[in-house]
């Protein structure tokens, strides 16, 4: 198992570019593939971006492609979430999560993630 916490939420307006971080304990981290999630009110979680235990294989949802990227620096344990050309439709709470990795590709579902962190808020003004 591992923990996360994410961090770098906030306030921006549309247009603008935010960077998300999620901090793991443990000394496993490069063991795990790791993905971002999101989830606006009345709403299903949705994934975001996924990386593979080694940063290798990415994977992005329509939705952000060609806008997000995401970082892992299996060195600090972290995994980053670089936002650009943020939409109103970016608003959401935002989660890491991750799951050992166990020969599979990450998943794009909520049930391929055992781990998952608290959330930090994105909201984005027109």
């Amino acid at each position: 198992q591992v923990q996360l916490v994410e961090s770098g939420g906030g306030l921006v307006q549309a247009g603008g570019s935010l960077r998300l971080s999620c901090a793991a304990s443990g000394r496993a981290f490069s063991s795990y593939n790791m993905a971002w999630f999101r989830q606006a009110p009345g709403k299903e979680r949705q994934f975001v971006a996924s990386a593979s235990w080694s940063g290798m294989n990415t994977d992005y949802s329509d939705s952000v492609k060609g806008r997000f990227f995401i970082f892992r620096d299996n060195a600090k344990n972290t995994v980053d979430l670089q936002m650009n050309s943020l939409k109103p439709e970016d608003t959401a709470v935002y989660y890491c999560a991750a799951k050992r990795f166990r020969g599979e590709f990450p998943g794009t579902g909520p049930n391929d993630y055992s781990d998952w962190g608290q959330g930090t808020q994105v909201t984005v003004s027109s």
